[in-house]
């Protein structure tokens, strides 16, 4: 069943209004005909399932099933990206997307090749955000993550530190093991912790960025054995706080 969302103001009583981009993809890409069925998501942990009552420019559906969203993770994952070059910064939200990111913010660090001056265009932003629309649509999320604008490391370190965990993920010495980091941490119950999950460019971080980061309160860690591209990292790190805290059951949680 084709899924959308919508903010919670276009939902009065039963009805749902849906415009823009998914009421023209709705109408005239998907071709779809009143009496069929969409389900729509509000962006706060509900979906429904819906009939299409009027298909055009504005599209009117009918609620006639309504639950709440399990898929979400139990945490907070903020991913703090540094710019890699080519169109890899795509794929990397698409795949943090699925792997239950809740926002994402690129930013320029040292050996970035891309420089944060060709990152003003509002476009790029947007089009990022459609990344992340489609790729949250696709894996059934309950909300869009946000692809937020390009800041530089001093002022990504200063957004970052105002999470509960924050991981600096770093090939160089005095790292602890993801896992260890993982095990170690706890919350109180009923808590909703943020994890900055930190991820260099393709020459990696400096030590001056390394030193800064611990500065400003970041916990150290390596990825394993082998040294992952900057495109592969930031999934598995999702990957592995999913598996701690989603698929193992419950247990541990992640933030002091």
């Amino acid at each position: 069943m084709p899924r959308f969302f919508v903010s919670a103001d276009k939902i009065t009583g039963d009805t749902i209004t849906i415009t823009g981009s998914d009421a023209h993809h709705i109408s005239w890409v998907l071709r779809m005909k009143t009496g069929e069925y969409i389900t729509i998501c509000d962006m706060r942990a509900y979906e429904y399932d819906c009939v299409l009552e009027k298909v055009d420019a504005t599209v009117f559906a009918r609620i006639v099933g309504s639950r709440k969203i399990d898929t979400e993770p139990p945490y907070r994952a903020r991913l703090f990206q540094a710019l890699p070059k080519g169109d890899k910064l795509d794929v990397i939200i698409q795949k943090a997307v699925e792997c239950g990111v809740y926002d994402i913010t690129p930013f320029e660090s040292e050996r970035c090749i891309v420089r944060s001056n060709l990152e003003t265009k509002p476009q790029k932003t947007e089009r990022r955000r459609r990344i992340a629309y489609e790729a949250a649509k696709q894996c059934g999320r309950g909300i869009i993550p946000d692809v937020r604008h390009t800041l530089e490391f001093g002022a990504m370190l200063h957004e970052a530190a105002g999470c509960g965990l924050m991981l600096f993920c770093y090939e160089g010495d005095g790292t602890l093991p993801l896992g260890r980091i993982i095990a170690t941490k706890r919350i109180n119950p009923g808590a909703i912790p943020d994890i900055a999950v930190i991820i260099g460019p393709e020459g990696g971080f400096s030590k001056a960025e390394a030193q800064a980061a611990r500065a400003a309160g970041a916990t150290m860690t390596g990825l394993g054995k082998r040294i992952l591209r900057t495109e592969t990292a930031a999934a598995f790190v999702l990957g592995c706080l999913s598996y701690e805290f989603e698929l193992k059951g419950p247990g541990l949680s992640p933030c002091e």
